[in-house]
């Protein structure tokens, strides 16, 4: 078992690589939320049961991030960036609250993690797609969404959206983003 895993370790880190110079090669600047991986790991700590009195489980995302390592990947993306002298900027996760804001009506909605779409502007627009437009478009200070930048791409944002939706439809591997 040990020897799968080192394995399996060199192949996720090799990919990581992989990846990293293609995210490069696509642009020059990168925008990262900030995120304790390590908080999501640990289990709930207190029972909860749901309405018909079973308990819920206190599993978190400890296998999944195991298995995909994001926080290897920003680190080897970092050190790939110092090199072409180039930064990963961090933008603050609490003040942008991008799953939750709305640049049309400017308010803020929390939503359940299951919940994979937001109606925006009348729009079906895929939550984590519509997080990276927010992120994509946040002012200098990193803490918050430039409103007047997103009015400006945001109908290239909806028509590069629609076509990457139907692109992926049919997919059986993205259950897991709504798709």
């Amino acid at each position: 078992m040990k020897e799968l895993y080192r394995k399996q370790a060199d192949v996720r880190k090799y990919q990581h690589e992989k990846l990293a110079n293609e995210v490069i090669s696509l642009g020059d600047d990168f925008y990262v939320e900030k995120m304790n991986f390590s908080g999501l790991q640990r289990r709930a700590k207190k029972s909860e049961t749901n309405e018909q009195g079973k308990f819920k489980r206190k599993k978190r995302f400890g296998k999944s991030l195991g298995n995909k390592a994001p926080s290897m990947f920003l680190n080897i993306l970092e050190r790939k960036l110092l090199t072409v002298n180039l930064t990963l900027k961090k933008i603050d996760t609490w003040s942008v609250k991008a799953s939750q804001y709305n640049h049309i009506e400017d308010s803020y909605k929390k939503k359940k993690l299951s919940a994979r779409w937001s109606m925006i502007e009348g729009n079906k627009v895929q939550r984590d797609m519509y997080s990276a437009f927010l992120i994509m478009n946040v002012s200098e200070d990193l803490k918050s969404v430039d409103k007047n930048r997103c009015k400006e791409t945001y109908r290239n944002f909806l028509k590069l959206h629609n076509e990457e939706i139907k692109r992926l439809v049919g997919n059986k591997n993205l259950s897991s983003i709504g798709i």
